[in-house]
């Protein structure tokens, strides 16, 4: 039972002795798969590795902004935490975004190991993502030129028919079709930047 001092409180905010109904928010906790290609197809100067620790070899701090095509644009950056010589291998802490034009972009973070398959967090987007999170897996596929991912997504409604589609799955052999390289509206998202 509740008391002048401690009162019972369902589904509302106390702010001074008064409650305050809270209005009732949608959730959409159902995870959704969305698969992406990130390929470097060579023509934007990128990665680029700027050696800020002036060592021959990787070293800690080395920066590596860079932005690559498929579908849409991946475009960040990497701080190089670890050099893994042994595993011929670099250990990153990244920050990036996937964009894809009109439907909106989404934002990820976390580690990114160059030998090995990682999870990274989906920290939330715009557009048809507003609200979304999750984890995305980043598979290696060619490093650095070619990479495949697995969004596991939260917090958003349905995604559109042209996101959900059949997707190649993950092989190095993969490259896009003509008709996306050229850029033609019927083999690229809407409003997708080049």
């Amino acid at each position: 039972m509740a008391s002048a001092a401690t009162p019972a409180i369902k589904g509302s905010f106390i702010s001074l002795g008064t409650a305050i109904p809270i209005a009732p928010t949608t959730h959409f906790d159902k995870v959704q798969e969305l698969c992406v290609y990130e390929i470097n197809e060579r023509d934007r100067n990128s990665p680029a590795y700027l050696r800020l620790s002036q060592k021959p070899v990787n070293a800690l701090g080395d920066l590596v902004p860079f932005s690559n095509k498929r579908l849409g644009i991946t475009a960040g950056l990497c701080v190089l935490i670890q050099h893994l010589p042994e595993k011929n291998a670099d250990r990153y802490e990244a920050v990036y975004s996937f964009y894809f034009g009109d439907y909106g972009h989404i934002s990820v973070q976390g580690a990114y190991l160059t030998h090995e398959d990682t999870f990274l967090t989906v920290t939330g987007g715009t557009g048809i993502f507003d609200g979304a999170h999750g984890q995305v897996k980043l598979q290696q596929l060619i490093f650095p030129f070619k990479l495949f991912y697995t969004f596991y997504l939260k917090g958003i409604p349905d995604l559109p028919a042209e996101l959900q589609g059949q997707h190649m799955p993950p092989s190095v052999d993969v490259e896009p079709s003509p008709a996306a390289k050229a850029m033609e509206p019927h083999a690229v998202i809407k409003n997708c930047t080049n």
